[in-house]
């Protein structure tokens, strides 16, 4: 073998054990860097470096003695390469992989009482850079230019989802971005029919999903486009305008979700479950939207099945076109006041209550109250509309057990009282 070919070959084997002792090392501290966390050399690992990189130099002496100008150049090429490819690909493998698979999903899972976890909140329409901002501000990261770059090269950029998510630092980069990519924290509420406004509220305020002054603010002074609530006519007494409208359901919503937000899905359930036909039916009828959900409101909180349902609907209607007991003489709209001026209902209600000055009173006020009394559900709603039309009944009582009993005429609706003993 030609000489200067040996000698080639032995700076060619030079160069490659320098790289294998260098290399590895020098990715490794980079690799560490990229997965977010603090990188060290450590004495023997610096030394192997040095002592690799010094070979690699020194090989590349003994190639350049080995051959001639022109293939010189070429094997440095060559050389450095392969010294890219080899660093480009454990870097690769070891730091940026872009498995975002349900397993690792399953995998990150962090609870909320994990030790060091952390709600995390990402507002909508953040970017990279913001994101890494916020976690670098709430102790997850401490590299947030590391972790942009990070998130580019994996390809995460516009793929974190708004929203609360629980994080704990000491997390790899690809971890927290894996988690930021999933579906948000977030909670089930469940609002039954009959809760009024301030029940509502309360419900969320127990979640730990709103506060009662920036609940009130919404309801009050945000505006949602609607059509059925530009036919609410204005009332100074009116409690609450959309009261009656936060339709019954059970909801999930992220933790970060503001009051507005959670009012304005509910009015979208509203819209959706009334239909066309409902509103026909209620132009049918004589009366508005508003009209139907207050009168349903009151039979929703005055009956439990859709039978009594319908015959208290029927009775409310014979009551609103008479001329004589034109007054519905609901207790539920009483209860209503006291649970809007004392935050709860009477257990019973006395003859003075039924006196009490209030627009919603309806032992002294002829017709429908300002407003519903509650958020009914549908089945109120449609007995609202279509009310039994087969009984000619003026009166009803509910009685102790949860019935409901029905009269024609004054003197059986005050026997029947005698026999709840609501009367002597």
């Amino acid at each position: 073998m030609d000489r200067r070919l040996k000698v080639s070959l032995t700076g060619i084997l030079t160069v490659i054990v320098g790289v294998l002792l260098s290399i590895p090392n020098i990715m490794n501290y980079f690799g560490t860097l990229l997965k977010g966390f603090d990188a060290k050399f450590g004495l023997l690992n610096a030394l192997l470096t040095a002592v690799g990189l010094t070979l690699v130099v020194f090989g590349l002496f003994i190639i350049s003695a080995g051959l001639r100008k022109m293939s010189f150049w070429l094997t440095i090429f060559i050389v450095f390469v392969f010294i890219f490819t080899v660093g480009a690909v454990i870097t690769f493998r070891s730091t940026v992989s872009t498995d975002t698979s349900e397993t690792v999903t399953k995998e990150v899972k962090i609870k909320a009482d994990s030790k060091g976890a952390k709600m995390v909140d990402i507002p909508m329409g953040s970017d990279t850079k913001t994101i890494a901002g916020i976690l670098s501000k709430d102790g997850i990261i401490s590299k947030p230019q590391i972790f942009t770059l990070v998130s580019k090269i994996n390809g995460f950029d516009g793929k974190y989802q708004a929203g609360t998510h629980i994080l704990k630092p000491g997390l790899e980069f690809n971890t927290i971005m894996t988690i930021l990519t999933g579906k948000p924290e977030s909670k089930k509420v469940t609002i039954p029919e009959g809760l009024s406004y301030r029940q509502i509220v309360n419900t969320f305020v127990k979640k730990e999903l709103a506060t009662v002054d920036k609940f009130d603010y919404a309801m009050k002074y945000q505006k949602y486009d609607y059509d059925f609530i530009k036919d609410i006519k204005d009332s100074n007494n009116r409690e609450f305008k959309l009261e009656g409208y936060l339709f019954p359901d059970t909801y999930e919503f992220a933790m970060n979700a503001s009051e507005k937000t959670i009012i304005n899905v509910m009015l979208e359930n509203f819209k959706n479950k009334i239909t066309k036909e409902h509103y026909k039916r209620a132009k049918e009828i004589g009366m508005s939207m508003d009209e139907v959900i207050t009168l349903a409101s009151i039979i929703e909180r005055e009956a439990s099945n859709t039978k009594d349902r319908r015959l208290v609907s029927a009775v409310f209607h014979r009551r609103l076109k008479s001329k004589d007991l034109n007054k519905l003489q609901s207790c539920a709209t009483i209860q209503y006041i006291f649970l809007n001026k004392e935050g709860k209902v009477h257990e019973k209600l006395t003859y003075e209550d039924t006196k009490i000055s209030s627009s919603y009173n309806t032992y002294i006020h002829a017709g429908l109250p300002p407003g519903p009394i509650c958020s009914p559900g549908i089945d109120s709603i449609n007995a609202a509309l279509y009310p039994d039309e087969d009984t000619d009944y003026m009166f009803f009582i509910a009685g102790p057990d949860g019935s409901t009993k029905f009269s024609k005429t004054y003197a059986e609706h005050l026997k029947a009282m005698k026999q709840y003993g609501l009367a002597k």
